[in-house]
């Protein structure tokens, strides 16, 4: 097994949640993955709002997807 040593402030150590200096890789990219996915998220929320889907009915979504299907059937 290798060991990898890597540094990062304080404020990124705190910002992660890490709890312990060490850790296996695949606890590391866990930890990490979850991190980008909650922004990834947050950035999607604000697009949505920022151009009015956050308002769309659940019968909406659900005619919009069946015409980008429909869309998509059409061009194959």
């Amino acid at each position: 097994m290798q060991t990898l040593s890597i540094k990062i402030s304080d404020a990124e150590y705190g910002a992660f949640g890490f709890s312990k200096t060490q850790m296996n890789f695949t606890d590391l990219l866990e930890i990490v993955e979850v991190k980008i996915a909650k922004r990834l998220l947050d950035e999607s929320l604000y697009y949505a709002e920022k151009c009015g889907l956050s308002a769309m009915t659940m019968d909406e979504i659900s005619k919009e997807v069946g015409a980008v299907r429909k869309n998509a059937k059409n061009r194959s």
